[in-house]
């Protein structure tokens, strides 16, 4: 079957892939992006996407993001956007909801804090840890450790890399040291993780009470569409209002998008992947859009991310993390045995420890702590 006759030629085709780590026979039914796809869902790492914090933790409401309906959200929009601009959807809907597999819990304070405690050991960093997680830590085959990917899969994971560890890493890593761009399908799908995140934070953050509606209005992006909605739709109510302003300003985001890289795309007539590899970035907002999306991301910073209520889970979270960190550095036998090393190695202790702590979910981190801290948990 061809899975590929419908692509431009200047989308990663399943039958051109670089291939996997391991070799394996060819899937059948299936195109070899479509059996990463499937072996990402069906990873131990998805499903505890499910209790892992976008910005408020699981427990605080039933209706907020968490890891794995952003990335769900993520590979919805990759798709449209892949399939309008003639890319390879499945290899984006893999890559989409497999970048977040090596994030820890507590959002991004959880990474910042395990970077922090592993300063002296490598650092940590959460797309390196979703290579490691599919590459290493998945256990479900008898043949090979981890979910035995195909390059372009994994290349799409590993968004950002230090020089000193792209060198560790092979042809995965060559591009980071010869400063050559990934597939569009990977640019693609770093961008509709921005279209993702700035939404769906709005909606979380207003229906958290830490945003308003006044504020939001202080945003052009927001504003412009909102009055938009107001004209088409006068008395709406709130929440309703609300979705339609999300829902017009996700599909000026994605619509920009597509029009800004087809024509980058036109004027570039790459004839391959290769020639994608080493051109400039083809995927792009333009120029008014990326300056708005910006402006959009700085709010967001400065009036939810850094709200003084979600700094006090911050506060919360960081203590867990640096903690149990230590603990474990301390007293190894307090780690489960599999996490555990041959004493005197202290450089793959702290790596087995950091691949223990990332693993968990929000809620099984704060039970482990109160498991080591405090006396009345057995």
């Amino acid at each position: 079957m061809n899975f590929d006759a419908h692509l431009a030629p200047y989308a990663a085709h399943s039958s051109k892939s670089h291939g996997r780590r391991f070799a394996e026979p060819a899937p059948g039914s299936r195109s070899e992006f479509q059996r990463d796809r499937d072996r990402i869902i069906h990873s131990t790492a998805f499903r505890r996407l499910e209790y892992k914090t976008q910005v408020f933790l699981n427990h605080e409401g039933d209706l907020f993001r968490t890891r794995l309906t952003h990335s769900i959200e993520v590979a919805q929009i990759g798709r449209t956007l892949a399939r309008n601009l003639r890319l390879n959807e499945d290899l984006v809907e893999a890559t989409a909801l497999a970048h977040d597999l090596g994030h820890t819990p507590f959002g991004h304070v959880g990474q910042d804090v395990l970077n922090e405690c592993m300063k002296d050991y490598g650092g940590f960093e959460h797309n390196l840890q979703s290579l490691r997680v599919v590459d290493h830590l998945e256990e479900h085959y008898g043949a090979f450790d981890g979910l035995n990917l195909t390059f372009e899969t994994r290349e799409g994971i590993l968004k950002h890399c230090s020089l000193n560890n792209a060198r560790t890493l092979g042809d995965l890593g060559q591009r980071f040291i010869d400063k050559t761009e990934p597939s569009l399908e990977a640019q693609l799908t770093n961008l509709a993780d921005e279209i993702a995140y700035s939404n769906h934070d709005i909606d979380d953050g207003l229906r958290s009470g830490l945003l308003s509606t006044e504020q939001m209005m202080e945003v052009d992006l927001f504003a412009r569409h909102r009055h938009a909605v107001e004209a088409q739709y006068p008395g709406l109510p709130g929440r309703r209002a609300l979705y339609e302003t999300i829902r017009l300003m996700i599909t000026a985001m994605t619509a920009d998008l597509v029009e800004t890289s087809a024509a980058l795309l036109l004027d570039a007539a790459p004839r391959g992947i290769d020639d994608v590899r080493a051109a400039r970035p083809l995927i792009r907002f333009s120029d008014p859009m990326r300056a708005e999306t910006s402006a959009l991301k700085r709010f967001l910073y400065a009036n939810l991310y850094r709200h003084f209520q979600v700094n006090r889970m911050r506060v919360k979270a960081s203590r867990i993390v640096r903690e149990l960190f230590d603990a474990f550095m301390t007293d190894p036998v307090l780690l489960p045995p599999d996490y555990q090393v041959a004493a005197g190695d202290t450089h793959k202790q702290a790596r087995k420890i950091a691949d223990y702590i990332a693993g968990m979910t929000d809620r099984y981190a704060i039970r482990e702590h109160r498991r080591i801290f405090s006396l009345d948990e057995l």
